[in-house]
């Protein structure tokens, strides 16, 4: 059903089959082509983690086919709204499917300036929270809540908001796996050159399992002992710091100045790529403002306060917030975070029975801090331990201009690892961006409500 060139980035033979007797998995696949009547290559790359990819489809599901405030033809269209933001064609062009199929008007599709003037409003508030979700005001939630006769209600704001999120984010998860369209599909994305080789992630999944996995492995052309050395030095530093931990504990005021210097030094985090890229017009039609991107928001006399979690986090505030006004969807996301980030198998390369908890937090805490959000039980020294410049750069540019991708990029960083766990890494990247679009834009609705 599929063909053999359906996403870019990671060719790798290593974990699964779709051929394989995997209950689990064959269950999920089930699932998924009785929601969405395929399997598209979003989902095979995922179900290199069944037990995530599960809750994702889970979760889409739910936002887009199951009771709630919004018609179906306006959750597709925002998806649409959402994905040009990041000139993510490949979303594009399957949402526009969907919402014709759900019987959309085709008018709306020839620009944002033909839908109604209620989801043109939407279009603000998806241009900061895609590119600069720390601006987000109560000021922009009542424009949306108080305009007369295109005003939105307060719960269909939250499905609106939700489904900006994590379509936002599903950019980040498709430009940052490589991620291409079905072999029946138009367009899409591919990954800016220096492109890749021919073979892809989704061969797997389609069969074709004839190249042995040294021969692509994720290193490309350095010295398999160098990478080597790289992963040993990595686990080395993960011990040392477990080390540290336990011998002494910094105060708040050194923990406090760790995190602005990490969020300083997070502005300093640039791609020798970094040129912009233009959308194309069959894209850039579905949004305003054209030339409205990420900007570091302490630059260019910007201030904005960090945001504490400990004043407003999810858990306490957002989750509680979302399942009053969306019933069910809270617990649904919640779920999926959790399960991103608590998500392992123990292992590092070739190394097995490894605690990878420092480690996954770290990359966690440091597209927060990208954000201005600061965990104030969490010593931010342990990034520049951990996070090495080529993943930081790739980590920065999945999650904040993830049209600026290149194969370079995911090639770089942690060169000695499965391509499973490369995708296990952008899991995290789009969970953890997520999560912090949703805490400026859930804390301004708590702001405009009280």
């Amino acid at each position: 059903m599929l063909g053999n060139r359906s996403a870019q980035a990671c060719p790798s033979p290593q974990i699964l089959q779709v051929g394989s007797e995997d209950a689990q998995m064959h269950a999920v696949f089930a699932d998924s082509f009785a929601a969405l009547g395929r399997l598209d290559n979003i989902t095979l790359v995922m179900v290199f983690h069944p037990q995530y990819l599960e809750s994702f489809l889970k979760t889409q599901h739910y936002l887009l086919q199951m009771d709630g405030p919004l018609p179906l033809h306006y959750r597709h269209y925002i998806g649409i709204m959402a994905a040009a933001r990041h000139q993510c064609s490949y979303l594009v062009n399957l949402h526009v499917n969907d919402f014709l199929h759900v019987g959309g008007d085709p008018k709306w599709l020839n620009g944002l300036e033909n839908a109604p003037q209620k989801l043109q409003n939407l279009g603000e508030l998806n241009k900061v929270l895609a590119h600069r979700p720390w601006l987000i005001t109560k000021e922009h939630i009542e424009g949306l809540l108080k305009a007369e006769e295109h005003s939105w209600s307060l719960a269909e704001l939250v499905h609106a908001v939700v489904l900006l999120t994590h379509y936002h984010s599903l950019a980040s998860f498709t430009f940052g796996c490589g991620i291409s369209p079905e072999i029946h599909c138009d367009g899409g994305h591919t990954f800016r050159p220096p492109s890749v080789s021919n073979y892809c992630i989704c061969d797997i999944t389609n069969g074709n399992h004839s190249v042995d996995e040294m021969q692509v492995s994720s290193a490309g052309n350095i010295s398999v002992s160098e990478s080597f050395f790289e992963v040993e030095a990595l686990m080395e530093k993960m011990r040392q710091l477990q080390e540290c931990r336990d011998e002494e504990e910094a105060s708040q005021e050194e923990m406090a100045s760790r995190f602005e210097m990490e969020k300083n030094e997070s502005m300093l985090v640039f791609s020798s790529d970094d040129d912009e890229v233009t959308p194309a017009r069959d894209i850039s039609r579905h949004f305003e403002d054209t030339s409205y991107g990420y900007k570091d928001f302490s630059r260019h006399g910007m201030h904005v306060p960090t945001f504490r979690v400990q004043d407003y986090c999810w858990e306490d505030h957002g989750y509680s917030l979302v399942n009053r006004l969306y019933p069910d969807v809270g617990q649904l996301i919640d779920e999926k975070f959790h399960i991103a980030y608590n998500l392992t198998y123990n292992t590092m390369a070739m190394h097995k029975d490894v605690d990878t908890s420092m480690l996954r937090r770290a990359i966690w805490n440091y597209i927060h801090c990208m954000f201005g959000i600061r965990y104030d039980d969490y010593d931010y020294g342990e990034i520049n331990q951990l996070l090495d410049r080529s993943f930081k750069v790739y980590i920065k540019t999945v999650v904040c201009t993830p049209e600026k991708v290149t194969k370079r990029m995911y090639d770089s960083f942690w060169r000695q690892f499965k391509h499973s766990e490369k995708v296990h890494v952008n899991l995290l990247l789009i969970e953890a961006r997520m999560q912090a679009e949703l805490l400026y834009a859930l804390r301004a609705i708590t702001r405009y409500m009280t």
